[in-house]
């Protein structure tokens, strides 16, 4: 029997558009993998690229992971200076939201609201994002903020002039001016610890490894298990800074 070409010519139509709507929509899964997984750009180059994982589920608000940094890096104990602290979010019946930190959490959190008032609390441990386009290295003026081939972000003591720049352009409030050296402080993931082989102090003190940090580099990597096996967002995403501080159960309450 002789086929109709119309016939044929509209099933090759939808065998077409079905191939090309498939298309599409792979594309667009990539895409929202993709973006999710890395909201910072991987750098070309070859070498370990670092990342942080923190799973807000698992943090008990011991404040260990605060007292551990300032005791590793010589942060000043007064409670106005933090390279890591931590922050109770309170979400209320009524809908306001409460966010307390107590010196930074070291001593623990006692909650201020009645429980019968409470729709949900929880804790979130913060530190610097070690943003692949960070607004703090791009702000300052002698070159002293600088990214490693690594991936973390630092301060060159020795160039710092003390303008504070960086410290208003950092959208997550991570860094502080020294008050002795009058320079700016700031987490370094530290650097000097993972040349050792070693954990940075706030990951290894950690009772409930909430925290963890690996290469992102690497496929079969701790971090990019992490990413892969949980729901993870960075904090203020719209800013585009390239964050690598990935939190698992993020609460868009958190600022």
């Amino acid at each position: 029997m002789k086929k109709d070409k119309s016939d044929l010519s509209r099933r090759n139509f939808f065998k077409t558009g079905a191939i090309i709507a498939g298309g599409i929509t792979a594309t667009l899964a990539l895409s929202s993998v993709n973006g999710l997984l890395f909201a910072s750009e991987p750098p070309k180059r070859k070498g370990k690229w670092y990342g942080i994982g923190i799973d807000i589920n698992k943090c008990i608000g011991c404040g260990k992971c605060a007292n551990a940094c300032k005791l590793e890096n010589n942060v000043p104990q007064e409670p106005f200076y933090f390279r890591s602290w931590v922050e109770q979010y309170t979400i209320n019946n009524d809908g306001t939201i409460k966010v307390e930190s107590p010196n930074g959490g070291i001593n623990g959190f006692q909650q201020s609201i009645p429980d019968e008032d409470i729709f949900k609390s929880f804790f979130v441990p913060k530190m610097c994002n070690h943003c692949s386009k960070s607004p703090c290295t791009q702000v300052c003026p002698v070159g002293a903020t600088f990214e490693t081939p690594e991936g973390i972000v630092l301060v060159d003591e020795k160039y710092c002039i003390g303008c504070g720049y960086c410290i208003q352009a950092c959208p997550y409030g991570c860094r502080y001016k020294h008050p002795e050296k009058g320079t700016t402080d700031k987490c370094t993931l530290c650097i000097h610890r993972l040349k050792k082989g070693l954990q940075p102090a706030c990951f290894e003190i950690c009772p409930t490894q909430a925290r963890i940090y690996g290469d992102l580099n690497d496929p079969l990597s701790n971090i990019n298990y992490f990413l892969k096996n949980h729901t993870c967002m960075v904090i203020k995403p719209h800013l585009n800074t390239g964050s690598k501080l990935f939190y698992n159960a993020l609460s868009p309450e958190v600022r």
